[in-house]
Order: structure tokens, then sequence, then C-alpha cells
């Protein structure tokens, strides 16, 4: 019998009825497939542990961790103990017991081992193993917490080390869509996609699934289905780009407001100034987007122009201010009220005219762009935040992606 893992998020188990559900959802499966199960903590729990530690104001540390893990250890037993009320054998596991060994970077932890024998042990013994997301043990024993879109990463590392048939998240969202509901109204699911188009549209913000789980996925040649715990529809496949029969040119568009922008005018226009701004960011573990250099009128001088992450913007601006004499810049500016927009697609790599059109679209709408940057899957432009939804909407549009198109 094949293994399937299922991951549940925190909106999946936020109260009794809703792990009742779930377990209506494993009773429909377990004889078909060997299930692994892995749970997130109640939505809002961990959150709600973690503004307990900011009361304390505790560093980083082993104590944080066994605070923030133990939301999952109550969703794990809970259903446990409703499956075996419904005669389907099961047994919960937390990440020590199985054990999910990690490295000791407290609350950001990254999966090193999982003892597989032990978890193909338990499913011989039981009909479904119930894991807790989020959390595993390092070398000198200590709980650690995996980070944000922890139980994702958990899950999908599980099924990989399984070599399970494939690994299904659910949650509140019945699938991927080609832009964001909430903003597109006639945005429409797509039935499958690629492990790359998925994992550009998880950088750009797209919140069905942590970009670090569709990385491992991709590597391990995994298959994904993002689906609702509260329907009975199929969801949305993430594939190897092989298994897709027909690649869109444009899949989706993305937003991002979690973007500032900062620009330094006046830098000396010779080698190694670029590399010594970049450096002192690099350093303090400040990840660079989007980069635009251009020659100042005078002729000598340039301005750098980058984006960062809005809780980054701070520390860069005082890291540069802090390091002005080696660097010789005569103004920096910061801009928090920019958005970054994309359009994603596997087709575009033997398409042209893609950036034509998008670049067309927003100056239809006057939409000034700031600064660009592309892959080989994806365009990305910036503009000012205020125009997100008008772009957003023109671009899903123009490239027919609606359900009416």
């Amino acid at each position: 019998m094949k293994i399937v893992v299922m991951k549940f998020g925190g909106t999946s188990v936020a109260n009794i009825n809703r792990i009742k559900n779930v377990a209506s959802i494993i009773n429909k499966n377990y004889k078909k497939y060997k299930l692994v199960i892995v749970l997130s903590a109640m939505a809002g729990v961990t959150n709600d542990l973690q503004k307990l530690i900011d009361q304390i104001d505790y560093p980083s540390s082993k104590e944080n961790d066994l605070v923030l893990t133990s939301g999952e250890q109550v969703t794990v037993g809970l259903l446990s103990m409703i499956l075996n009320k419904m005669k389907i054998k099961s047994i919960p596991l937390l990440g020590w017991q199985v054990p999910i060994i990690t490295d000791s970077s407290h609350e950001k932890a990254k999966i090193l081992n999982i003892n597989k024998d032990n978890i193909l042990k338990y499913l011989d013994e039981n009909d479904v193993v119930v894991l807790a997301g989020f959390q595993g043990i390092n070398t000198e024993g200590k709980i650690t917490s995996i980070g944000r879109g922890g139980s994702d990463t958990t899950a999908v590392a599980i099924a990989s080390s399984l070599n399970a048939e494939r690994c299904d998240i659910f949650s509140d969202v019945d699938g991927v869509y080609s832009s964001d509901p909430t903003i597109v109204k006639n945005a429409k699911k797509i039935n499958k996609i690629s492990y790359e188009e998925m994992l550009e549209m998880s950088s750009m913000g797209a919140k069905v699934l942590h970009t670090r789980s569709v990385e491992l996925a991709m590597k391990n040649n995994l298959t994904l289905q993002v689906l609702s715990s509260l329907t009975n529809q199929e969801g949305t496949f993430i594939v190897n780009e092989k298994k897709l029969i027909e690649k869109e040119v444009v899949s989706g568009v993305s937003y991002s407001k979690d973007e500032s922008k900062i620009t330094i005018s006046g830098i000396p226009d010779k080698p190694g100034i670029a590399a010594k701004i970049f450096r002192i960011l690099s350093r303090n573990n400040i990840n660079i987007d989007m980069i635009v250099q251009n020659i100042s009128q005078d002729g000598i001088s340039a301005n750098l122009t980058f984006t960062v992450l809005n809780k980054d913007m701070k520390i860069s601006k005082n890291l540069l201010e802090k390091n002005s004499e080696g660097i010789l810049y005569k103004q920096l500016s910061t801009n928090s009220e920019v958005a970054k927009i994309s359009v994603i697609g596997m087709g575009m790599m033997s398409q042209s005219g893609v950036a034509e059109k998008m670049f067309q679209t927003l100056a239809d709408q006057k939409i000034n762009i700031l600064a660009i940057s592309t892959s080989e899957i994806k365009i990305s432009v910036l503009i000012e935040e205020k125009y997100t939804n008008n772009a957003v909407n023109s671009l899903h549009s123009a490239y027919r992606l609606g359900i009416n198109n």
C-alpha cells in the first residue's frame, strides 16, 4: 500500500469540530493508503505563544522553542483521541519521539535527518501515524522549532524520506489561483503548476505554501497537492514541469507589499563600491532583491537603488549611515510605500512579447515603473504601493487569466 502524507494547517484544526472533520477525511482514506498525518497548532495559538514570549523580552533560545512548539502537542493528542474513538488505531508522536533531528538554530532550525525506520514501524503497527509539525530535536537533545511554515516543511521532509506517493497540504484555501482572489474577483484556480512557478509565487508572498517546503519538494521530485479541508474538491497539484502537458506563457500575477526601496545617490562610479555596500548588508543577513544602478548627470558618480524586506529597512539604513565614510555617498533615501508586481509562467522562456505587454499595460494605466528584475520564468516591477490593486487586475486581464477568458 502506498504512503500519503497529509498536513493540516491551523485553520483545519482550529477547534474540536474542525479536528473531527480532519478525522472524517482520514476515515475516507486510511484504507486506500498508509497515512502519515502532520498537524499545526490551532489557528492563532503560535502567535499567542509568541506574544507571551514578547512580554518577557527573552532572546531567541531553547526556552522559546519549548514554548512555541507546545501548540502542536495539543492538536496531535486531540486528533489521536478522536481517531482511536472511531476505531482507527493511531499513535501520536512529537518531533523528538520520531526523532526529527535538526541543527541548533533556535526558532528557524533546519531538518538534518528523519528516522524513517521508526515511522515505518509505527505505520505497520497502526492504521495512522499522527505527527507534530514545526518541531524537532537537536543533537544535544534540546527541542527546536523549524520556523514559520515549519509544519509544511516537516510534512514535505517526511514524505520525501518515506518516498511517499504525494504530500497533501490542507488549509482553508482550495488551491493555487492565478492571482489573489481577494483582489482579482475572477481569479482562476490552477489545476497543475510547476515547482518553479510555485516557488516564484511563494517568494512573492502567495501564502498557500512556504518557500522552504516547495524547494524541498522540487529537490526530491515529490508531488504536492494544495487543497481545502472544508470542501471535497480536488486541489492544485505542484509537479515537475515535465508532467505539464501544456505550459502557460503566464500562469499567474503576484504581488508583495513587503518591500522597501533604498536609494544611495552620488556614490563614486568605480569598481568595488557596489560590492562594498552589499557586503555590509550581507554580513548582517540582509537579503537584497531588485537592483538598479545608473550614472548621475555629472558623469563621474552613480546612483544605486535596491530593495530589502520591510523588516530590514531600518537596520539597513543604520548600517549604511554608520559606514558612510567608506562608501562616500551624497544622499541616502528610503521608501516603504512600494510594491513588487510579478508575472510568472514557464512558457515565457520560449515566448516573446511578455515583457512588452506588461510594460504597455502599466503605461496605459499611467503606473510608473521604479525598478525591473527578471528571471527565466518571472518579470517583476517595483511600483508605488497605492497602484497595487489596479496593476494586478490590469495585468491579470491583459494576459487573459480570468475564469471568463
